[in-house]
C-alpha cells in the first residue's frame, strides 16, 4: 500500500475490491505485530474498564457505550502512531480524553440512542410474547415465548446493521478530519454501504477468527481483539484515502 494522505485532504469514501477485506486483517495483525505486547496489555486494560463500568447499577452499559466511542477515538490515534512512527503507548487508549474529546462524548450520547431505538423493538416483542405465552399457558405458551424471542432477536440482528455501518468509522473521521458526530456518522454508513462486499468478506473472516479463538479458553481474542481494532484504522486508511 502506497503511503496515506494526511488526514483533512478528503473525507471522500471510495469503493475498494472485495479482496480488500481480507487485506485489512491482514494489515491489522501486521500492525500488531509491531508492538504485539503494548497491544495485549491495551486489550486488557479495556476490557478490564469495560467489566468494571458494567458493574455499576443501572448505568453501566449505557455509560460502556458513551466510553468506547471515546476509547474508539483514541485506538485510531494509536493505531496511526504506529503506523507513521512505530510508536504505540498505553496512553493512546486515553487519547480521546484530550482530542476531539466533546465530539467523540456526543457520538457516544448518539450511540446510546441508536442502541435504545434498535433493542425497543425487540424487548416490546419478547414483552408481547411473555403476555400471550401466560394465557395460552403449557406448551403452547411456551412455544409462543420461544417464537416471540426468536423474532426479537432477528429484529434487533437486522436494525443493528446499519448502526454497526453508521458507527464503525465515525470516530476514526472525528478524530482524523475533525467533522461534526451526525456528519461522521453519515460518512461512516456511507463508506460501510458502497463497500458492503469487502465488509463481508470481512465480516465472515472475523466470524470465523473468533471461533479459532475461543478454542484455547478464548485467550486468541487477546490477539484477535487488538487485530480487529487495528483492522479498522488499516479499512479506513484503504476507503477514504486514494491510493
Amino acid at each position: 500500500m502506497s503511503e496515506m494522505q494526511q488526514p483533512g485532504n478528503t473525507i471522500e469514501p471510495h469503493v475498494v475490491e472485495a479482496g480488500r477485506g481480507w487485506d485489512w486483517i491482514v494489515s491489522g495483525f501486521a500492525l500488531f505485530k509491531k508492538q504485539p505486547g503494548i497491544w495485549v496489555l491495551i486489550f486488557i486494560v479495556l476490557a478490564v474498564i469495560c467489566i468494571l463500568v458494567s458493574m455499576v447499577p443501572l448505568i453501566g452499559s449505557l455509560a460502556n457505550i458513551l466510553l468506547i466511542q471515546i476509547f474508539a477515538g483514541g485506538l485510531m490515534l494509536g493505531c496511526k502512531a504506529l503506523d507513521t512512527s512505530n510508536e504505540l503507548e498505553v496512553g493512546h487508549l486515553f487519547a480521546g480524553f484530550q482530542r476531539s474529546t466533546n465530539s467523540l462524548v456526543l457520538l457516544g450520547v448518539l450511540a446510546i440512542v441508536g442502541w435504545i431505538v434498535v433493542l425497543t423493538p425487540g424487548l416490546l416483542i419478547v414483552g408481547g410474547g411473555s403476555f400471550l405465552g401466560a394465557l395460552h399457558g403449557g406448551l403452547p405458551g411456551v412455544a409462543t415465548f420461544g417464537l416471540s424471542f426468536v423474532l426479537a432477536a432477528l429484529v434487533v440482528l437486522a436494525l443493528s446493521v446499519p448502526l454497526y455501518m453508521a458507527l464503525w468509522f465515525a470516530p476514526a473521521l472525528i478524530v482524523f478530519h475533525n467533522l461534526e458526530p451526525v456528519a461522521a456518522l453519515k460518512a461512516s454508513f456511507a463508506a460501510c454501504l458502497r463497500n458492503i462486499v469487502p465488509f463481508l468478506v470481512y465480516g465472515v473472516v472475523i466470524m470465523l477468527l473468533s471461533v479459532v479463538a475461543a478454542i484455547p479458553f478464548g485467550l486468541g481474542f487477546l490477539v484477535l481483539g487488538p487485530v480487529i481494532i487495528a483492522s479498522i484504522y488499516t479499512a479506513y486508511r484503504d476507503i477514504f484515502f486514494t491510493a
